[in-house]
């Protein structure tokens, strides 16, 4: 890959009332470990929010947004942070993660997880424990 598709653009995460996340807002602010997959049109885009160690998801029915933020995916695990992956195999949906919970909290020895992760009625990702 040499080049784009198209110009890059910037992503929004606004509230239930439309407003945009606030960068202090550290409990549901994007930090990093962007990912985004699609489940019955609906668009996922989740992050990690950083220094409060969830992973957080808002959602859209565009893949450029805005993404309203709908809740956490992911309770903090051993570890500074935590980056991710949502994947479906053979009908069903998994959380691919990692923490330093075999490194006794050693950050840069991190090891992978997976759990299944299930949706609510309203497509709402229930939140999974580590």
């Amino acid at each position: 890959m040499h080049t784009f598709a198209e110009p890059v653009r910037e992503i929004q995460i606004v509230d239930e009332k439309g407003e945009l996340l606030d960068a202090d807002d550290h409990t549901r602010r994007f930090f990093e470990a962007a990912w985004m997959h699609k489940r019955n049109g609906v668009y996922y885009f989740s992050y990690s929010t950083g220094d409060t160690h969830y992973i957080a998801y808002a959602t859209s029915e565009s893949p450029y947004g805005p993404f309203t933020y709908r809740g956490t995916i992911l309770e903090p695990v051993v570890g500074w942070t935590t980056h991710h992956s949502i994947v479906e195999h053979e009908g069903k949906w998994f959380l691919f993660y990692h923490d330093c919970e075999l490194s006794k909290g050693v950050d840069h020895l991190r090891s992978a997880k997976a759990v299944e992760i299930f949706y609510d009625e309203q497509g709402g990702i229930l939140p999974a424990r580590p």
